[in-house]
């Protein structure tokens, strides 16, 4: 079975820090502590594009597992920021700058900040159906490129960041019952506008992150007769502090549980959970729960095991 073998990252190290976002926006340091939580925002350097945050991320997944690239047979990009205007697809052109296999398939999904747990279920079911072994899945959303950074709204949640992850048949965790969910109808709560900036309804994307997740999570666990307290840590989506301890509240679980850890990143979409995977803080854990949701409006979950 497939299942995740390994992380990389990048991030990259410039962006708004505590002090930039306090003057600009008139926010007091409470504020970014205690409600978005995010004291760092950051930003790619200008002349990367999403292709090159790629590559850092793989690099990274290289130098950490000694990864022969040779033996890689698909390589999907989880993106709504694509080099260019989208053609040819950031994959294909991530597969030409790593110089993969032409044997290796190459295809994007367009998912923001549900589309690491999604884009799981994607990747793993074609390596299965495809008898496939070694993968790589990387997330790169850098919303930089569609911020108005005069926007309180957008410029003090969103931050830029890429993950690499190899799906494999030897893997470290192994993946279990997805649940997902979509609600069209309340789309335009994030979206752009006619000069393709980002916009976004604040106070709907909370009401419905604090309706929806606890719900999906419940019903997800209640699939497998589990109880909350039967996972070690809740790994939600980093919307922003107040959005996850209150998700944890509803939950009942500490903020230990479902820990807030994007402070010194921002909101970074499809790589914010990949991010939490890395540290070492959960690689003593038999259980976690994974928990993707925003644009789209969309939701997504999945339970992941220690792998034996």
């Amino acid at each position: 079975m497939i299942g995740i073998e390994a992380i990389g990252s990048y991030v990259p190290s410039g962006g708004r820090t505590e002090g930039d976002l306090m003057e600009s926006f008139s926010v007091d340091e409470s504020f970014l502590r205690d409600k978005t939580g995010f004291l760092h925002a950051r930003r790619k350097d200008e002349n990367d594009e999403t292709s090159d945050l790629c590559v850092a991320a793989i690099n990274d997944l290289v130098a950490k597992t000694g990864l022969d690239l040779a033996e890689i047979e698909c390589l999907v990009v989880c993106t709504q920021n694509p080099d260019g205007h989208g053609i040819p697809h950031t994959s294909a052109i991530v597969h030409g700058k790593m110089s993969l296999p032409v044997s290796c398939a190459t295809f994007d999904v367009s998912l923001g900040c549900s589309g690491f747990v999604m884009g799981l279920s994607v990747v793993k079911s074609f390596m299965e159906s495809n008898g496939m072994t070694r993968g790589l899945f990387v997330t790169a959303d850098p919303y930089s490129k569609i911020l108005n950074e005069e926007d309180k709204n957008t410029a003090l949640l969103f931050g830029d960041a890429a993950t690499a992850t190899l799906l494999s048949d030897t893997p470290q965790w192994s993946l279990g019952r997805f649940v997902f969910g979509s609600d069209g109808s309340k789309g335009r709560a994030i979206t752009t506008n006619d000069q393709r900036e980002l916009t976004m309804n604040g106070r709907g994307v909370f009401v419905f992150s604090a309706q929806v997740v606890p719900q999906m999570i419940k019903d997800l666990l209640g699939e497998q007769s589990l109880d909350v307290q039967d996972v070690d840590y809740y790994l939600l989506h980093q919307g922003s502090r107040y959005i996850v301890e209150t998700i944890g509240s509803s939950l009942g679980v500490s903020s230990e549980k479902a820990p807030f850890m994007a402070a010194e990143t921002g909101n970074t979409v499809s790589s914010s959970i990949p991010l939490m995977l890395c540290d070492e803080r959960f690689a003593s854990a038999e259980r976690l729960l994974l928990a993707g949701f925003g644009v789209g409006l969309s939701w997504a979950g999945c339970l992941l095991s220690r792998a034996r």
